[in-house]
């Protein structure tokens, strides 16, 4: 097959099959032929996200505070108000992205900030059903070592 210059320059920059036939006014079909021809993956369908990863998506979608907190600016649930990761066509809760990302695996149960600011996400601040469990059975040890605390 016989592929114009002016298509495979634009399949190759990655310009979308439906614009090069728009612009150079030729059939989909001829475009669509060219771009198997040269070997190239076929174009994905759906929005393509302005982030390359998870972790480009909160970055971007996150206000950084003061002594280390992290409060979403990003998408918001309109009926529960619960921040929402959108990435790979997947709806994701902040809180859990932010987990998953900063201790490498997923959380048992909720997600929640232990640091106190309501709604913080910032990864080092949240704990799981695993870490708080953790955590009252250690303060329950130090209680019963130390006396309680007041």
């Amino acid at each position: 097959m016989r592929i114009r210059a002016d298509v495979a320059e634009l399949l190759k920059a990655g310009k979308p099959e439906r614009h090069i036939a728009q612009d150079l006014g030729i059939d989909r079909a001829t475009v669509r032929r060219a771009r198997e021809a040269l070997g190239l993956p076929a174009p994905r369908r759906g929005k393509r996200s302005r982030y390359p990863s998870l972790a480009a998506v909160l970055r971007g979608n996150s206000e950084f505070l003061d002594d280390g907190h992290v409060r979403w600016t990003g998408y918001r649930d309109s009926r529960s108000n619960t921040p929402l990761v959108l990435h790979g066509g997947q709806r994701i809760p902040a809180p859990r992205a932010a987990f998953q990302l900063h201790y490498g695996r997923e959380p048992v149960g909720k997600s929640l900030p232990i640091c106190g600011m309501r709604g913080c996400i910032a990864g080092e601040h949240l704990a799981d059903r695993l870490i708080r469990d953790a955590n009252a059975r250690a303060d329950a040890l130090f209680d019963a070592i130390f006396g309680e605390s007041t």
